[in-house]
């Protein structure tokens, strides 16, 4: 497995601005669970995340989520599994006051 920290630098209150992805590095580089995290600090655990989609595709590398391929407003980087299980599990990151800054608009 590859666990991903995204953060996504965005105005909508009611999107994440952090997303973790764990990846099944064996499957196709398909995630197997992820964790959205919102601005205001609440979190929402994804167990299947592909219910309902039209399209399977795989999360992309960090890499590039870094080379503004999916646009500037995302930056990645790998994160230990262990802090993925303790935010799962605890459904709470505390984190997220460090990372709030104003949008310039």
């Amino acid at each position: 497995m590859e666990y991903i920290k995204l953060f996504w630098k965005h105005n909508f209150c009611d999107e994440p601005v952090v997303i973790f992805y764990e990846v099944d590095l064996e499957n196709e580089r398909l995630a197997t669970r992820s964790i959205d995290i919102f601005a205001d600090g609440k979190t929402k655990n994804i167990d299947n995340f592909y219910e309902g989609a039209i399209e399977i595709v795989p999360i992309p590398t960090i890499e590039e989520f870094n080379s503004d391929m999916y646009g500037e407003e995302f930056n990645a980087c790998l994160m230990a599994g262990e802090e993925f299980e303790r935010v799962w599990s605890s459904r709470i990151y505390c984190e997220i006051s460090m990372l709030m800054k104003p949008i310039s608009k």
